[in-house]
């Protein structure tokens, strides 16, 4: 993904003007919750300034990490954070070069996905997701739905329903529950998105 291009946005708004800002991650912490207790560990992928790390936190999850491309955003929310960000493991980096040497019981993905328009750069994901989350984990996949906008922050996106997004995953994703949501961008536009949880069987 485009280091410059996040950094830019980051440079020029306040996380809540961005328009994915959300005060409060709510079917995101309903999915996490549902599959996952607080000894589990969850990468928040393109994570940045995102609630929904205070969120586990004030939830008593404590193996935490968040990965993004700005790392401006990422300051954001440690600055936000307080001492609190010490426990949460802050990662900058470009999601589809994601290599950690542990894997995860949960992988969250709001609102990156969408913006790997490239099949390369999808499979570049794939490949991270699948090193990093272990069999038997879960993915928590937020995307814009099938008639969510065309472009975002300046750059084009791919629109997904949830049968279009489990064929992208492949057989190795069984879906175990999905929802959508019509969020309200802090300038009042509406955006369907769509959400899927799904099992990682192989």
């Amino acid at each position: 993904m485009a280091t410059l291009h996040w950094d830019a946005v980051w440079t020029n708004q306040k996380a809540d003007e961005v328009s994915w800002f959300q005060a409060e991650p709510t079917l995101s912490l309903q999915m996490i919750r549902r599959v996952a207790g607080p000894d589990a560990g969850i990468v928040d992928v393109g994570g940045g300034a995102s609630r929904l790390v205070d969120r586990l936190l004030d939830a008593g999850y404590h193996d935490l990490t968040v990965t993004d491309v700005a790392a401006a955003a990422m300051e954001t929310a440690r600055q936000r954070l307080g001492a609190t960000a010490e426990q949460v493991s802050w990662v900058v980096g470009d999601v589809t070069e994601f290599d950690p040497a542990r894997s995860f019981d949960v992988w969250h993905d709001r609102a990156v996905f969408h913006f790997l328009v490239d099949a390369a750069d999808r499979k570049r994901y794939l490949t991270a997701l699948r090193n990093a989350l272990a069999v038997g984990g879960h993915l928590v996949l937020a995307t814009f739905g099938p008639d969510g906008p065309e472009t975002c922050s300046g750059l084009p996106v791919r629109r997904y329903s949830i049968e279009l997004v489990q064929e992208t995953l492949g057989t190795a994703f069984d879906l175990v529950d999905h929802d959508a949501e019509l969020h309200v961008t802090p300038s009042g536009r509406t955006q369907p998105f769509v959400y899927g949880l799904f099992r990682r069987a192989d």
